[in-house]
């Protein structure tokens, strides 16, 4: 087993304005396993609230002895990068995501073949609008034409201006994406209530993290299902949030890849939640391995390559508002510009 990597930026097409900042690229990790005349892709997406840089995931992946590196094995690799250093779960993740996708073209298998998940009919995927003006939005409702479900950032000064700027615009369904942003409760229960009366699908981390008291609240009684994100990375953080959230967001850049991704879902039925599979901005290379695991979730959020001008893959495709995943073996990916 060989492992190398290298990183890469992707260029976003638009500023990405969030409830915390704006930025304009984002880094990542490039990882490939090769093993018996096979190669695995792999990705680490290194947004800034995950605190995880590309230094640190290269520092990371250094410390690997890729003879651990076993797809036959994944409990046990798991355990050993958990043993090589806690957190670096964006890096994980990449190792992970390469393993499958090399085990896979071992298997001649497409990834969903090889994890028996189902994929008899379309699923569909929302596309994220960051915070936005009225002509910006306008661009960018017109670039996500082939988007069933919009989701809007939202958690500045003027929620309710942009949500009717969107319903004066568009009449897909949509949700909300608050990214921490609302630390009044008093306004956060008013914003749920008026999200309802608009049609809103669900909210999506609408108070910071540590308000766990208010969130429970928000919870209990909102008409619309509460969903955390921030909240939550790995298995081991589904058990404190039973009655503080309607559902969770499962990304495999914070709960370390497909293998925990698969566990948290099925952890996260027996506790009667909703699930979104959700995505960072991402290239076609972690988004299409998230996508695998689409069928298995209430909904997803998977528009990464979508936002981004130097995909360096490409993989999953947006067809009349359904992800058509490749044919394989593995992620079936097909290699754009790897430098």
């Amino acid at each position: 087993m060989k492992l190398s990597y290298h990183p890469y930026q992707l260029k976003l097409k638009h500023p990405f304005k969030l409830a915390y900042g704006t930025r304009t690229s984002t880094d990542i990790v490039l990882v490939e396993l090769n093993h018996e005349g096979h190669t695995g892709y792999g990705e680490a997406s290194l947004p800034p609230y995950l605190a995880e840089r590309i230094e640190s995931v290269i520092a990371f992946l250094d410390m690997i002895d890729a003879s651990r590196l076993d797809p036959f094995r994944f409990s046990e690799t798991v355990l050993y990068l958990d043993e090589v250093e806690p957190g670096n779960n964006a890096a994980k993740a990449a190792i992970d995501i390469a393993l499958h996708d090399l085990l896979g073209k071992m298997e001649n298998k497409t990834l969903a073949k090889l994890m028996s998940i189902p994929t008899s009919g379309p699923v569909q995927s929302s596309y994220t609008i960051g915070m936005s003006t009225q002509e910006e939005l306008k661009t960018k409702l017109i670039e996500a034409s082939e988007y069933p479900i919009i989701k809007l950032k939202l958690g500045g000064n003027n929620d309710k201006e942009l949500v009717e700027a969107y319903l004066e615009q568009a009449t897909k369904p949509y949700c909300v994406d608050v990214n921490q942003g609302w630390e009044d409760s008093h306004y956060a229960l008013e914003m749920a209530a008026w999200l309802s009366e608009h049609g809103c699908l669900f909210i999506e981390q609408p108070m910071p993290t540590g308000m766990i008291e208010e969130t429970s609240l928000l919870t209990e009684v909102s008409s619309i299902p509460i969903i955390v994100d921030e909240s939550v990375r790995r298995l081991d953080d589904l058990a404190s949030l039973k009655g503080v959230c309607n559902g969770i967001n499962i990304k495999l850049m914070k709960c370390a890849g497909i293998f925990e991704a698969v566990r948290m879902i099925e952890e996260a039925r027996k506790m009667e939640f909703q699930v979104l599979i959700g995505c960072m901005a991402e290239s076609s290379c972690a988004v299409t391995a998230a996508a695998n695991l689409a069928p298995l979730a209430d909904w997803a959020d998977l528009d990464g390559p979508a936002l981004i001008n130097n995909d360096p893959f490409r993989g999953v495709r947006m067809v009349d508002g359904n992800m058509i995943l490749p044919s394989g073996p593995g992620l079936g990916l097909e290699k754009v510009v790897f430098k």
